[in-house]
């Protein structure tokens, strides 16, 4: 029976799955994304974003409670500093998980999890990037521009 069981323990002793997740969530936010297996990225999901939340008001009792999950003072300082700062306007979803099919060894479901602001290539609100112009200028005007700065700098001197 699954009385109680509100979260996967991951087969592992309390202990280990705290320490896990601490080093999960700091490689996670040094590097903006880490891969990992479904079940400890969902596991992660849970750790990490209440963590974040807490990140968007900096004060000294926030930085003390995210330290002692942590433990690690560059990964608190990262994440109160740049982190909180890129998702102040977002209310939760910091976090994507992506499955990437299956480990070679073991068959394991694996997926990539991210940090939902620093994906540059994937916009979710639909912004497309910058459309490049296909013509190209005519050559006349390119070499009068360089010209006309060219005179413009000798002038000067």
């Amino acid at each position: 029976m699954r009385h109680g069981k509100k979260f996967n323990h991951l087969g592992r002793k309390t202990a280990h799955r705290k320490a896990m997740l601490a080093n999960m969530t700091c490689s996670l936010i040094e590097h903006k994304r880490i891969n990992t297996t479904v079940a400890k990225a969902k596991a992660l999901r849970v750790f990490v974003e209440p963590l974040i939340t807490k990140s968007k008001s900096d004060t000294t009792h926030n930085r003390r409670i995210v330290f002692s999950y942590l433990r690690d003072k560059f990964a608190v300082t990262e994440l109160f500093k740049e982190i909180s700062v890129k998702v102040a306007d977002r209310p939760g979803g910091y976090l994507r998980i992506i499955k990437l099919g299956n480990r070679q060894g073991d068959n394991a479901p694996m997926a990539m999890v991210e940090l939902v602001d620093y994906n540059e290539i994937y916009n979710p609100k639909g912004q497309k990037a910058k459309k490049t112009t296909r013509r190209g200028r005519s050559k006349k005007t390119e070499t009068a521009q360089v010209e006309g700065t060219a005179t413009e700098e000798k002038s000067e001197e």
